[in-house]
């Protein structure tokens, strides 16, 4: 991960576009983004959002990657190391959602799931 985040730096820093004014810009990008997935699988049940997916793959790769492209954007400005981020964020999640507890469930606890997060915090 260090290696793609230094490589995103480069590029970036080539082009002047790694000054931390860009932050809540590249936030909004990222809503974008989404958006724009958003629209390929919006209002269909879960069968037909995956032929959508497979159907429309170009445009799903597309966004995975400015999404990945994105996010180590920001870990580079905010001075975030992005490998140990995802470590410490698997760790807590591990934590908070046991295996042998959530297998199958969600963790909406308003909903019936589990979230052991939630319940050390009332």
């Amino acid at each position: 991960m260090k290696e793609i985040q230094d490589k995103i730096k480069k590029f970036n820093d080539e082009r002047k576009w790694s000054d931390p004014k860009y932050i809540k810009d590249i936030m909004l990008n990222m809503s974008e983004e989404i958006g724009e997935m958003w629209s390929i699988i919006k209002w269909v049940d879960t069968q037909k959002q995956m032929e959508l997916i497979k159907e429309n793959k170009k445009e799903v790769e597309n966004f995975i990657g400015d999404m990945i492209y994105l996010i180590l954007k920001i870990a580079y400005i905010c001075g975030v190391d992005s490998k140990k981020a995802i470590e410490d964020v698997l760790e807590e999640l591990g934590g908070r959602f046991p295996k042998d507890l959530v297998r199958g469930n969600h963790g909406n606890t308003r909903a019936g799931g589990i979230d052991l997060k939630q319940s050390k915090n009332p």
